[in-house]
């Protein structure tokens, strides 16, 4: 599949269409939209780039270099989504720095983490791009041209967020258990590179997921309910997955500290610095009932329902 659905910017897309009238401020936002996306798929395709050299499995490292090239091609795209809708040229447009950023940092981390850590992140930011920010970008640009690119696009980010699921319950299981006991222990000083690595990504996660994520989010997702459909299924995959990590543990405390009855508020600005997020995303967004119903719901099942709140409008 992944090989059979790959596409070609200028085969596939025709880029003579005209853009809809704009209004000055809309432009410029749409615009700085799409050359920050060009960045963030730059991300994700280095990030797979990562996981691909750390596959043991030549099915999964052949898919993963798929996904490399995905999202090299989504960066692309973006950016002539970018040139297409600057009509009038109001300003030039760069990178978000907290972007560029965060990005470095992340990949460096990437490198030096552990992969269960890695993939908690890339997962965390492929359902947010994915099932929030593309779909509402999209929406709010309201155009044939933005619909034909978003439409491939999604195509390939659905199969994206499924192998997202399914590395999450191989990080979950008791073969990653067997694999990590199999490994050497790392040196001190690899140790302590990994935990500045960490630090750094949590250090500019905050001022990238503001401007890069919620910020946008603000304008084209007016009523949240996206940016909610995301991190709910977030919440749930980290409960599915369980408390098997260090890692897991550290984010679950976290949100059992600010959803804590009685000291929630005081550890508010602690918990919102630290994950990055803001205090909307990290109040429990799930029920009593779909937390009961996950020891009856498989990885794959999880993965589609995903995957169906991407075409809910």
């Amino acid at each position: 599949m992944a090989r059979r659905d790959q596409w070609q910017i200028d085969r596939d897309l025709d880029w003579s269409v005209r853009p809809r009238a704009l209004s000055k401020n809309d432009e410029m936002a749409i615009v700085q939209y799409f050359t920050d996306m060009a960045g963030i798929e730059q991300l994700a395709g280095a990030l797979f780039a990562v996981q691909r050299d750390n596959a043991s499995d030549p099915t999964l490292r052949a898919i993963f270099q798929t996904f490399v090239i995905d999202e090299e091609r989504h960066s692309r795209v973006a950016e002539r989504l970018a040139r297409h809708y600057d009509v009038h040229h109001y300003r030039r447009y760069e990178r978000n720095p907290h972007l560029v950023r965060f990005a470095h940092h992340f990949v460096k981390a990437a490198k030096e983490l552990s992969p269960d850590i890695a993939n908690a992140y890339i997962t965390t930011g492929e359902l947010l791009l994915d099932i929030a920010l593309l779909r509402s970008i999209d929406d709010f640009v309201d155009d044939e041209m933005s619909h034909a690119a978003m439409k491939l696009i999604n195509r390939d980010e659905s199969r994206h967020i499924a192998v997202d699921y399914h590395m999450s319950e191989y990080y979950a299981s008791s073969d990653y258990d067997a694999w990590l006991e199999k490994q050497p222990r790392r040196r001190r000083r690899d140790r302590a590179r990994a935990a500045l690595s960490l630090a750094g990504v949590m250090f500019h996660a905050q001022p990238f997921f503001r401007d890069v994520f919620f910020g946008p989010m603000e304008l084209v997702d007016r009523d949240g309910r996206r940016l909610r459909e995301a991190f709910k299924r977030i919440q749930l995959l980290g409960l599915k997955t369980g408390n098997t990590r260090p890692f897991a543990k550290f984010l679950r405390a976290l949100f059992d500290a600010y959803n804590h009855p009685r000291w929630g508020r005081l550890t508010t600005p602690l918990v919102t610095r630290v994950m990055g997020v803001p205090e909307r995303v990290i109040q429990q967004l799930y029920t009593a009932d779909e937390e009961a119903n996950l020891v009856n719901v498989t990885y794959a099942q999880m993965a589609e329902d995903a995957l169906a709140a991407k075409t809910v409008h």
